[in-house]
């Protein structure tokens, strides 16, 4: 059977140039499709992004739930009840939140009219202070105790200013409002779909990156597994013991500051801003012990959990060093906001991942050729 002679620098046959072309067309009409996609979506992708964190999270529990009562045809109730379950997690400490803002609101009012009219009287701890006490004694009294300087401080915050803020906060928490809205949608869509996404997800990433896609995939996942283990949890019993504290050491409201304790620390370095602020307020009370307990125990707790329960919860599940833990946290919060706390120890996990597929691959062809000779 004779070859066909090609002989160098003939010209490419018809066929080829054309499904080259077409192949640059594709991958053209592929990206540009892809960037008016997310062109289009962009102001919902924080919506989008929460979602499939909080899928993510929760889907070995949904997992157990579909295995003990195996989805109907339609697969609607349970993922209904899942993402019924998120909203009141996230809605009924903001309901708490109001409801205690509202009866603040009252004796906020209160102290306001007596400031206006009386001044504002030299707080109770300042006769506690161990130096000083009577030179801030004798300087607030000159100063904010007569009721001028009451009004004066009041009369600051005019009507136009107060009136900005407050359309501001109303479009941010109308934003806020549908974008939480939009987050349980999709929440829904990836419940009720989520094993034929997994499977999708799972094919795409072999097509385009082989198994090795697949690995810095699940490399992802556990990231965000174990951030949601060691931020969400770690912070929400960071919240449970110093509440304990708080009521103890007298505090007011210890439920709602041990509740923002549980917030701040899922954030490093959050929640001493919130412990703090509850010795001030003891301290501003006359209480100088139960303010210095607040503090000690504060920072152990704190302590304990950051340098020694959530490096374990986060690295141990995707073998990540605490440093690029931490480096991840800080710089997802930085980049994306509260987002970032677990899109960046994700990042993170997946460079790591390629790093050391990258150095002990050329340690394994080193090994694989042997010693060299002299």
């Amino acid at each position: 059977m004779e070859v066909p002679f090609s002989p160098a620098g003939a010209a490419e046959p018809p066929v080829d140039r054309r499904s080259r072309a077409q192949g640059g067309a594709r991958i053209t009409l592929v990206l540009a499709l892809s960037a008016l996609g997310l062109w289009v979506l962009h102001p919902f992708l924080p919506a989008l992004a929460w979602a499939v964190i909080l899928a993510i999270a929760l889907w070995p529990l949904y997992a157990k739930a579909e295995r003990r009562w195996p989805p109907g045809g339609h697969n609607i109730l349970l993922p209904s009840l899942f993402t019924l379950a998120v909203a009141l997690v996230f809605l009924a400490p903001l309901v708490v939140l109001g409801v205690q803002a509202a009866r603040e609101a009252h004796d906020a009012m209160a102290w306001a009219k007596s400031a206006e009219q009386n001044g504002i009287p030299v707080p109770e701890f300042v006769s506690h202070l161990p130096y000083g006490a009577a030179r801030i004694s004798a300087w607030w009294s000159e100063t904010l105790s007569h009721p001028s300087a009451g009004s004066e401080i009041l009369h600051k915050l005019d009507n136009a200013t107060t009136i900005g803020l407050t359309k501001s906060l109303g479009a941010q928490v109308v934003r806020r409002v549908v974008l939480f809205g939009f987050t349980l949608l999709t929440l829904f869509f990836l419940f009720r779909d989520g094993r034929g996404l997994i499977a999708q997800s799972l094919t795409a990433s072999a097509r385009l990156f082989g198994p090795r896609g697949e690995r810095v995939a699940r490399q992802m996942v556990a990231s965000v597994h174990g951030t949601v283990d060691g931020l969400v949890l770690v912070g929400l019993g960071e919240g449970v013991l110093l509440g304990i504290v708080y009521y103890f050491a007298g505090v007011p409201h210890p439920v709602l500051l041990g509740a923002l304790t549980a917030v701040a620390a899922m954030i490093p370095f959050g929640a001493p801003l919130v412990f703090g602020i509850a010795s001030l307020i003891l301290l501003a009370g006359g209480a100088v012990i139960p303010a210095a307990v607040v503090v000690a125990a504060g920072f152990v707790v704190t302590f304990v959990a950051d340098h020694f329960v959530r490096p374990v919860l986060i690295g141990g599940t995707t073998r990540l060093p605490f440093l690029w833990v931490l480096l991840g946290i800080l710089g997802g919060v930085e980049t994306f906001g509260l987002l970032g706390l677990f899109l960046g120890p994700a990042v993170m996990a997946a460079l790591v991942l390629l790093w050391r597929d990258f150095t002990d691959g050329d340690a394994a062809q080193a090994a694989s050729r042997g010693p060299r000779g002299p």
